[in-house]
């Protein structure tokens, strides 16, 4: 399937381009999206994002991962990303996404996570989508569950970030029947 552009009341959720490098590299570059995500890495070098975009263009040509820029409808401003990973012969998928700081607490990540999650079931016909979050990043739990997606559990020091065992916190949702 060839990734389309999906459009929620604010948010333009469009392939990536490479002219959205240096953006991304700005916004994902903060200190506090990499406390946050599992892969951003900080301090965020040159060339990296050009590299994920490369990458997230190729597995979207394969049907492996369906990455969007998230975008004000408005003005074009490149605001974050959201995605998803696909395990097809699973008939599932799981959601990543992360926003700059800037544009924390003013809905728009709910806003593109209600969108990929309909996408997932509607367009790619998906069983499941789930995901996980830091156990200390409530914000990002709280998007899931508006999302329509529900708390499954709880892994005790599931990933090893900069030294420290974090829990992360798991949620899904499947497809209505």
């Amino acid at each position: 399937m060839r990734q389309p552009t999906l459009q929620t009341t604010r948010l333009t959720l469009r392939p990536y381009q490479l002219t959205d490098a240096p953006r991304m590299q700005q916004l994902a570059g903060e200190r506090a999206i990499a406390v946050t995500t599992l892969r951003i890495p900080h301090p965020y070098r040159d060339c990296v994002a050009e590299e994920w975009i490369a990458t997230a263009l190729e597995r979207a040509a394969t049907g492996k991962a369906y990455h969007f820029a998230m975008v004000l409808t408005e003005t074009d401003e490149f605001l974050g990303s959201v995605g998803l990973t696909v395990q097809r012969e699973w008939e599932r998928a799981e959601l990543g996404y992360w926003m700059g700081v800037s544009y924390w607490g003013r809905g728009y990540t709910t806003e593109a996570a209600i969108e990929i999650v309909r996408f997932g079931f509607e367009d790619l016909g998906l069983n499941r989508i789930y995901a996980s979050v830091f156990a200390n990043n409530p914000a990002s739990a709280r998007v899931l569950e508006k999302a329509g997606l529900i708390y499954e559990g709880r892994h005790v020091h599931a990933i090893k970030k900069s030294d420290e065992f974090l829990d992360t916190l798991t949620y899904a949702r499947v497809k209505a029947t």
